[in-house]
């Protein structure tokens, strides 16, 4: 097993370390410098943006007042204009995201052994932080595992929003108001326009169902209240499986489902194949990210070129997909066309539906034209011949 990261600084004249923490996979920031109540946001900005991290030792609610200034100091810089190009403007739009998460993931909390934040007002974060990291881990053994850990103050307050999300749920009209509870890092079905298409399309067989990255295990579950009698729910993220089966537990249905761990499909054949892959062909940059961005489309390939085998005779494949990537220039709505008829697949239906979620009417998102523009479809896909 590798040995976690870990980060150095100094502080009273001492050379001090700890495990380092990033959901997203940042590597440990090379430079550290103590901060406290006493630090100007100028000042702070001005590190960060060198690439100097910020370890806090100050009061905790002063920490969120310094990278509340600090986001304001990087809204404040001028924009380029966004280039004629959907796609470079996509890029363009990525990278200042981009750049905007690394300005604010300098700021940085210290977590003792036991989650806790040993700072003056610091909320009690221990269960948030063993959702999302596991239990505090035993002093035995490597060194690092017994001493406390950094992590930036951004990624905690995720890791805060992600708990309280998990607790509370989201509502899912598609299950007749019942909740799906999220796991940390797991993908939530806030936009329910993919949902909805599943619950209407028209079924064809109620025997036996595959879920192709189940995540929340949103989709498996309203197939299970559509009344399909079993269904196999994949995924390759731990989290995912967990999260899966906690839902469909839940909501009374885990008699139907089975969770599996998976890379796409389960073995066999299905009358009924779904698959909700990621809608944008580029590269995430964070562990949620990746049931949004696909680099090079893997998993919708993938998808494609194996659902004829996994299909029994009849048999319906349904893809869920955005058409924001052709809004972007990304992806051509003739490359997908081409990829059903290279896996040999015909389409027999699509249903469409709009976006709901604000951002679409969001006239000052740089991508607005792409997101009002956007279409979600389920397209209904057979076997050609």
């Amino acid at each position: 097993m590798n040995s976690p990261p870990v980060v150095e600084w100094t502080e009273a004249d001492e050379v001090r370390s700890a495990r380092w923490r990033s959901e997203s996979g940042a590597p440990p920031p090379r430079r550290i410098v103590i901060a406290d109540d006493r630090m100007k946001a100028d000042a702070a900005y001005k590190l960060a943006c060198e690439g100097t991290a910020l370890l806090w030792r100050g009061d905790f609610h002063n920490a969120r007042q310094l990278m509340t200034a600090l986001a304001r100091r990087i809204d404040r810089r001028p924009r380029k204009a966004p280039p004629a190009d959907p796609a470079l403007a996509f890029h363009q739009h990525r990278a200042a995201q981009n750049q905007r998460a690394r300005i604010l993931g300098m700021l940085l909390i210290p977590l003792d052994a036991a989650h806790a934040v040993p700072l003056h007002r610091a909320p009690d974060v221990r269960a948030a932080c063993a959702q999302a990291y596991g239990p505090p881990e035993p002093g035995a053994g490597s060194p690092v595992a017994a001493t406390a850990s950094v992590v930036s103050l951004r990624e905690l307050l995720g890791l805060i929003g992600a708990y309280e999300w998990r607790k509370k749920g989201v509502e899912v009209p598609a299950l007749g108001g019942d909740r799906i509870h999220p796991h940390y890092g797991v993908f939530s079905p806030a936009r329910g326009e993919y949902v909805d298409l599943v619950a209407r399309a028209p079924l064809p067989s109620q025997d036996l169902a595959f879920d192709i990255g189940t995540g929340t295990g949103v989709l498996a579950s309203v197939l299970a209240r559509r009344g399909v009698r079993r269904i196999v729910a994949t995924d390759q993220d731990p989290r995912a499986l967990a999260c899966a089966r906690e839902n469909t537990e839940r909501l009374g249905v885990a008699g139907q489902v089975e969770v599996v761990e998976a890379d796409l499909f389960p073995a066999g054949r299905a009358p009924l194949v779904v698959c909700n892959p990621p809608w944008v062909p580029a590269k995430p940059t964070s562990p949620v990210e990746h049931a949004v961005y696909d680099p090079g489309s893997r998993m919708l390939r993938g998808f494609l070129n194996g659902l004829a085998d996994h299909l029994s005779p009849g048999g319906e494949g349904w893809l869920i997909l955005s058409d924001l990537a052709e809004h972007l220039g990304l992806r051509p709505r003739a490359e997908l066309l081409d990829t059903f008829a290279s896996a040999g697949l015909t389409v027999l239906d699509r249903l469409d539906i709009a976006p709901r979620h604000p951002r679409a009417h969001d006239i000052s998102d740089p991508l607005h034209a792409a997101r009002a523009a956007e279409v979600t479809s389920l397209w209904r896909l057979g076997t050609a011949g």
